[in-house]
Formats: C-alpha cells, sequence, structure tokens
C-alpha cells in the first residue's frame, strides 16, 4: 500500500515508520521535514500536498498541536491551538484526502490518552482528543466508496518522559514501538470508527 505519513519524524511517526515501511511504500510527511511539507492548520497546505502526492491507500496522521496550562490562565486563543491544528488539522485531512484516496482506503488520526484520563492543565488536550474520537465514531457511518476511519489513542510515551513526566505522574508509559502497532492495526485490518486505546 502506499501509506502517507503526516508526523514522519517524531518520536511516534519515527515507530510508526517502522513499523509499516518494511511492508508498504511509505511516504513521510513533516511540518518542515521529509518528502513534503505541510501545515495541518491551513486547509490550503493540506489540499496542496495531496496535489502532490497523488491518490494513496492509506493516511497515518502522527501529529498535532495543544497548549496545555491551567484552566485560570486559558483564554480563546490558547483553545484555538488545538481547534485549529489537532482538530480541524486532522478532521480536514480526512475531509479533503477522501478525494484522493483509493477505493477502501483508511484513515488513522491520533487523540491521546486525556480525552478519558484528565490531568491538571490538560483541558485543552481532553476537549481536542474526546472530540476527535466522536468526530471518528460518526464518520465511519457515512463514508463511501469502503473508506475507513479509525484514531489512535496513546497514552503517554516512554520516549517523551523526559517532557511530559510532570504532567503524567502515576501513568504508566509506553513505548513508541508499542504505539505504533495500533496503528497497523487500523492501516492493515478491517475495522472502521474505532478507537484503539493504547495501552
Amino acid at each position: 500500500m502506499k501509506i502517507l505519513l503526516i508526523g514522519a519524524s517524531g518520536t511516534l511517526g519515527q515507530a510508526v515508520d517502522r513499523e509499516l515501511a518494511p511492508r508498504h511504500e511509505i511516504v513521510r510527511i513533516g511540518h518542515s521535514s521529509g518528502e513534503f511539507q505541510v501545515d495541518i492548520g491551513d486547509s490550503a497546505s493540506i489540499r496542496a500536498l495531496f496535489e502532490r502526492t497523488g491518490r494513496f491507500d492509506a493516511l497515518v496522521s502522527a501529529t498535532g498541536s495543544v497548549h496545555f496550562g491551567a484552566l485560570a490562565e486559558m483564554n480563546e486563543e490558547h483553545y484555538a491551538i488545538g481547534l485549529n491544528n489537532k482538530l480541524m488539522g486532522q478532521v480536514n485531512l480526512l475531509l479533503i484526502g477522501r478525494e484522493y484516496a483509493n477505493d477502501g482506503a483508511s484513515f488513522t488520526l491520533t487523540s491521546g490518552v486525556l480525552s478519558h484520563d484528565p490531568i491538571r492543565f490538560g483541558s485543552s488536550a481532553s476537549m481536542v482528543n474526546a472530540a476527535l474520537e466522536g468526530f471518528a465514531r460518526s464518520a465511519a457511518l457515512e463514508l463511501p466508496r469502503g473508506l475507513r476511519i479509525n484514531v489512535v489513542s496513546p497514552t503517554v510515551l516512554q520516549e517523551s518522559m523526559g517532557t511530559y513526566a510532570p504532567y503524567f505522574r502515576g501513568f504508566k508509559p509506553v513505548s513508541a514501538a508499542e504505539a505504533a502497532l495500533a496503528y497497523a492495526r487500523s492501516v492493515e485490518g478491517a475495522q472502521t470508527g474505532q478507537t484503539y486505546q493504547v495501552p
């Protein structure tokens, strides 16, 4: 399969690449690196990406930005970061990408553990992650041509604990390689409308 991997240079993206590359053609896409570049917060950039990459069999999004901060200090602009980037950016990957997807193609988006296990300073991430999962459940009912959509919801990664440990006290991290298996399950499986929680 020809798989578009967005966020390919990130910790999670690299693990997904290592998992899928032995079996598939991977097109590596980043914000400022990779074979192609895209700003998922800009729908024109997304469309320009698909015009360059052409038709595909699967899309994996392992990217998305949100703002972490105390609720008392959050304002509309802080929430807009996650809404415009991680939420609508990934939604637009489907809305625009479906025009370029081959019959039976799959879309795999990324949410995160905070959709169902919130922490302090994570209200934006919780909101965006839960919205992504709800979108996928509903969109799966209406996608034509055998198109599929799933979401992977990883907990904090072992490789990222140096940065995120203060936010995730008491959480058991998983390796990026373990999380990557859920992406393989989505891409190479047959289910749709699912959220794969890791662990």
